[in-house]
């Protein structure tokens, strides 16, 4: 195993094949190392095929040797939350019932990783269909928190978080519709980016909620977010949800790590306020920071979030019971206790509370829009606990962990989680930082601005380091 080697960021790692000072065999093989050795114990991949990912790694090799370098992702090994369809590849979406399923098409994130030449080291464990955040999978396994294998990495994109903290890949594609990216971001210590909704194409990707869902970057640090989002970012005619919007230039805008003059709003108020005592302290601290590199922060009261989480929550159910019909009427005895029950509840959700959440969300999209024509960005903290060990009630878990990020899932907005502390116990803390739709670049420009002025993205579970 070569720790430096997996210890690389994409940068670092694309610089190095570029110059063919590093063959993308041979990063390849060290994350394949790397995986053999730990996930075992992580149980983070539903499916990894060496054979296949080290002949992609050759490929890539052989193309670069001929002069046809494609670009940053170029041999760069990545892995893939299990709901993007792959063509020929088991995609299960962490279910019983799509075990066997093997998609003919690649999903449109799938299709422009290939065509930026990354390498797919395989296919991660998540919560089953994506409808929970603790990953506890009764098909496929529990996934574990590399910062304490008694702990839950967050969900649904556990799988991607723990691979990540682990150095078990160097980047990875998650999907996020209550918090399913950000959540398991912050409690496994990495980086996560819900973009503006309609930013990244959903086509080919199975769904919880058509309303709420979004597919994002997941990493380890801010720069590799903006590199990943460059890929993947863009206007899909194939895909109805998609928005076409013009796409920034995300590495080129990190470069500015520049706040000074902004104004940011930190919230403080009854619904933000009821958190751990130590996560309250890091993300104040945090904005600390933020002052420090001259901008203005200023306590606002966004307990309008409240209303927005319980409008998600009817809407969420209520979609994802729409698209499991079918499986509730002839398979409910092939999905998971948790996720049946919720299932079953989102049966419940008459028309009316549905049609007065939809209007609700309508509304509240407005009302957070007109928020940042004052401010630049909005501080929250990501999960107001850290990790949680395992075997708590996932339903309750689900309401408790997506109180501060399924707001943005409603309202459309980019939000990007990043760490900003680590608890007493050892655990990571997350720090959301939200702006304006299609802002992308300036969550990012924020993030990079706090990780180069602080140690806490380099904070690694020593054992997987």
């Amino acid at each position: 195993m070569d720790i430096e080697l997996i210890s690389l960021t994409f940068e670092d790692a694309a610089s190095q094949i570029k110059s063919k000072a590093l063959s993308p065999v041979e990063l390849t093989q060290a994350y394949l190392d790397q995986i053999n050795r730990f996930d075992s114990e992580l149980n983070a991949f539903i499916r990894i095929d060496p054979d296949v990912s080290l002949a992609q790694a050759r490929e890539a090799q052989e193309a670069i040797r001929r002069g046809e370098y494609l670009g940053p992702l170029h041999g760069i090994p990545v892995a893939l939350k299990d709901l993007f369809e792959t063509k020929d590849i088991v995609t299960t979406a962490g279910s019983l019932i799509r075990r066997d399923y093997v998609p003919k098409l690649d999903c449109a994130v799938v299709e422009r990783l290939r065509q930026a030449g990354a390498v797919l080291l395989g296919k991660l464990n998540m919560h089953e269909w994506a409808l929970g955040v603790t990953n506890e999978n009764p098909h496929y396994g529990s996934c574990k928190n590399p910062w304490g294998v008694d702990r839950i990495t967050g969900g649904s994109s556990g799988g991607s978080a723990a691979a990540l903290a682990a150095n078990m890949c160097l980047g990875s594609m998650g999907s996020d519709t209550g918090g399913s990216i950000r959540i398991p971001a912050s409690l496994c210590g990495i980086v996560g980016l819900k973009p503006t909704y309609g930013r990244v194409s959903l086509r080919g990707v199975v769904p919880l909620s058509w309303n709420l869902d979004h597919a994002g970057p997941m990493a380890r640090c801010v720069r590799d977010i903006a590199l990943l989002l460059a890929c993947v970012a863009g206007y899909d005619s194939e895909d109805p949800f998609s928005v076409d919007k013009p796409v920034q230039d995300y590495v080129g805008q990190v470069e500015k790590n520049d706040v000074a003059g902004w104004r940011i709003a930190i919230a403080s108020d009854d619904y933000h306020n009821e958190v751990d005592n130590e996560i309250a302290a890091a993300v104040r601290k945090a904005a600390g920071v933020f002052e420090e590199l001259g901008a203005r922060v200023e306590e606002v009261d966004f307990s309008v979030s409240r209303e927005t989480a319980r409008a998600s929550g009817f809407i969420l159910l209520s979609d994802a019971a729409a698209f499991h019909q079918e499986h509730l009427e002839n398979n409910s005895d092939s999905i998971g206790k948790d996720v049946l029950s919720r299932l079953r509840d989102g049966q419940k959700i008459s028309a009316t509370r549905y049609a007065l959440a939809r209007r609700s969300g309508m509304l509240l999209r407005r009302q957070f829009i007109k928020f940042f024509e004052e401010y630049d960005v909005l501080l929250t903290p990501t999960t107001p606990i850290p990790a949680p060990e395992f075997g708590a009630d996932a339903v309750e878990r689900a309401r408790l962990l997506t109180r501060f990020t399924s707001p943005f899932n409603l309202t459309g907005l980019p939000a990007l989680s990043l760490p900003c502390g680590i608890t007493s116990d050892g655990l990571p803390i997350g720090l959301q930082i939200i702006s304006r739709p299609w802002a992308e670049e300036k969550v990012l420009i924020a993030g990079q601005a706090y990780e180069d002025s602080t140690e806490w993205h380099k904070r690694h579970p020593a054992i997987f380091a």
